[in-house]
């Protein structure tokens, strides 16, 4: 009696130390969930501060291009020659070709200024990534 009561023990401990592990291991994945980048409370803060001295009506990028990017819509629209943006493809998508340094020096945004920081490239391409919510 004794060893199958301490063979059901075992398995009943086996059992527990199974179930908490899957817990742990789901917990884990779960606290690593990639996060959804902001428009409203990421991006768009990036773009007051390093865009729109130049891109908006009367600025000197807008006059060049007709790029306007007051907001979402107006980002998105892109300029005159069509979309900077191709959600969900950062590498096709003009915007961050430009401010990743990837296109020719003579047109690197933001123009003539300091380059963006990484930190903020990087948002820039997760959100671009994630499918340029408006969000």
């Amino acid at each position: 009696m004794e060893q199958k009561e301490g063979s059901s023990r075992g398995r009943l401990l086996g059992a527990g130390l199974a179930l908490a592990g899957l817990t742990l291991a789901t917990a884990t994945l779960v606290g690593c969930a990639e996060r959804t980048v902001s428009y409203s409370a990421q991006v768009q803060p990036i773009i007051e501060r390093r865009c729109l001295e130049c891109h908006q009506p009367g600025a000197p990028g807008y006059e060049e291009s007709g790029l306007e990017m007051t907001s979402y819509a107006s980002l998105m629209q892109g300029t005159r020659f069509g979309p900077i943006i191709e959600p969900g493809e950062p590498m096709n998508s003009i915007l961050n070709q430009l401010v990743e340094g990837r296109a020719h020096p003579s047109i690197a945004m933001p123009h003539g200024r300091d380059r963006i920081p990484d930190s903020e490239i990087a948002l820039l391409r997760k959100w671009v990534e994630q499918g340029a919510l408006d969000n």
